[in-house]
């Protein structure tokens, strides 16, 4: 007799999503805390492990699971999986790319207006019974000009929300061609001119190699100094130790950033308290809808994938041939 499958999932998953696992018969471990011999027991017999972004499987981690026979990521960016070495294994890297870009993109366009009139600022000031109405003059978004650094679908959703309240567009994307933008009003243009020309500057682009450390000291002194940053996409693109730089030195108005390249912040980060600045604990997919939407959608394909041996959107797909 086969011995039923084990799911073993590390990340907070909603109810739902488990319960379309335990409808199909599998197994399920749920281990949030990674730790104990409990733990390595289902690590080590799991066919499917669930993640979204809190848990980093390394390849040591992976060299721990022998039976692993498919990964799902609850979310878009798999910089928090090693892809080569589960490559390497033969083991399909699964992700849900679609169902979170109306809540990042939301949580952009949130981040913008609370830069642009110093919400975040103005609350704290008004719970320590102050009323200083002058030192929180905001500045509006309307015909200010935005600059769209990757354009896949988040960057175009928060290119249309953007449109509606009169901004002015400026975008950056290699693999993009005018023919992908659906009628938006972009002008696309190289980084130099996004760095200089824009008003708000905002991050919709994965983490990788060619990604990492994008935007650091040179890039901040190129921009405006009434530039504000936003980075709701992936630690580690921006130089946190430059951009806390720029701001205690004016070099930017501004920066707003949901996640960082080692999360969650340590209590010493030089951002925390920087004038200025917004910060948000990796908050861009945490939505009631999302949240519920990437597990129905994780757990129904790692079901296909273990039962029917059939696998949606795969990142790596050359495990399939």
């Amino acid at each position: 007799m086969t011995e039923t499958p084990l799911v073993l999932i590390t990340d907070p998953l909603d109810p739902k999503g488990i319960q379309i696992l335990e409808n199909a018969g599998l197994k399920v471990g749920i281990f949030t805390d990674k730790t104990g011999p409990e733990y390595e027991a289902a690590r080590s017999q799991a066919s499917g492990w669930i993640v979204r972004s809190g848990t980093r499987l390394t390849e040591k981690e992976l060299e721990n699971a022998p039976a692993l026979k498919v990964i799902g990521r609850a979310g878009v960016g798999v910089d928090n999986v090693d892809l080569e070495a589960a490559t390497r294994r033969g083991i399909p890297v699964m992700n849900t790319p679609d169902v979170n870009t109306t809540s990042v993109a939301e949580h952009t366009i949130a981040l913008m207006l609370a830069l642009s009139r110093h919400i975040p600022q103005a609350n704290a000031s008004l719970m320590r019974g102050e009323w200083d109405r002058s030192r929180w003059i905001g500045t509006e978004i309307y015909g200010k000009t935005l600059g769209i650094i990757g354009l896949g679908k988040i960057g175009r959703e928060v290119a249309r929300r953007s449109e509606a309240f009169g901004m002015h567009l400026l975008g950056f994307d290699p693999f993009i061609q005018p023919s992908d933008l659906n009628n938006l009003n972009i002008s696309l243009t190289n980084l130099e001119t996004v760095f200089s020309d824009s008003d708000f500057i905002t991050l919709h682009i994965p983490m990788n190699n060619r990604t990492r450390g994008l935007i650091g000291s040179a890039e901040l002194k190129s921009m405006k100094p009434t530039c504000r940053l936003i980075n709701v996409a992936r630690g580690g693109i921006v130089d946190e130790n430059a951009l806390a730089d720029a701001l205690n030195s004016g070099i930017i108005a501004g920066a707003a950033i949901d996640v960082f390249e080692n999360e969650p912040l340590a209590r010493s980060h030089p951002l925390r308290g920087t004038d200025h600045c917004i910060l948000t604990p990796h908050l861009g997919a945490s939505t009631v809808e999302a949240k519920l939407a990437v597990s129905l959608q994780i757990c129904a394909a790692i079901k296909k994938a273990l039962l029917d041996k059939t696998f949606d959107h795969v990142v790596n797909p050359s495990v399939l041939t």
